[in-house]
């Protein structure tokens, strides 16, 4: 099967550990043929500034798939005061710090500077929001928005079903996009958990591993 699109995580899979740039996984996604879009856990701004470093074509994923840009901006706020809520719940029992609370709209940010596993186990009482940590950020958020819900839709915007996508990640946040799309890949850093439910998991780590994964599919005639 030929993809005709890639769906790419930015923390921890075009970025290092210190959240810097990997120039290899610029070099490699640069080189593609087909559209390229943003898949993140930050906020629109944020994803579009990596879109614009990358050099791609401007399509995003953003607060781990409750914003999406293919030609407008579409948000889910639907869940929101749910999530305010079950933040309001924690800040009784954590000290918390948001991220980006001015520019984040679907979701709640937070620096990952308190007892994450304890705070899930809090939070039977609001059953439609869950809190995923990808290693960089913790996110309150709905159970209902995803990576992969967002690359659904991306995907219908852009006349393509998400079975026609390359999709690369690293972190728990990228589990159903990896999962809905046609072709999963784990980055060597990669989570455990998100190991598992790859087709291939690199050898290389970070933008090493987004180049070996782009040249492997190009090798076998998989992408263009």
């Amino acid at each position: 099967m030929e993809y005709k699109a890639v769906a790419v995580d930015v923390d921890g899979t075009i970025t290092f550990g210190d959240r810097s740039i990997d120039c290899r996984a610029v070099e490699a996604l640069r080189s593609l043929r087909v559209p390229v879009v943003i898949a993140t856990g930050n906020v629109l701004c944020v994803a579009r500034t990596a879109a614009k470093l990358l050099g791609t074509g401007g399509i995003v994923i953003a607060e781990n798939g409750g914003i999406i840009e293919c030609g407008r901006v579409e948000s889910d706020t639907s869940h929101i005061k749910e999530c305010e809520e079950a933040f309001r719940f924690l800040e009784r029992h954590f000290a918390l710090e948001r991220l980006d609370p001015e520019n984040r709209k679907t979701e709640v940010g937070l620096r990952r500077n308190f007892d994450v596993e304890r705070a899930r186990g809090m939070l039977k009482e609001f059953p439609g929001v869950e809190i995923v940590d990808t290693g960089f950020a913790a996110h309150i958020k709905s159970k209902r928005i995803n990576k992969g819900t967002g690359l659904k839709r991306i995907a219908e915007l852009m006349g393509l079903d998400a079975r026609n996508f390359v999709a690369i990640g690293d972190s728990p946040n990228d589990i159903e996009m990896l999962g809905v799309s046609g072709f999963g890949v784990a980055v060597g850093n990669a989570h455990p958990e998100v190991k598992r439910v790859a087709r291939m998991v690199t050898r290389g780590e970070y933008g090493a591993g987004v180049a070996e994964a782009v040249g492997e599919l190009r090798e076998n005639g998989w992408i263009r």
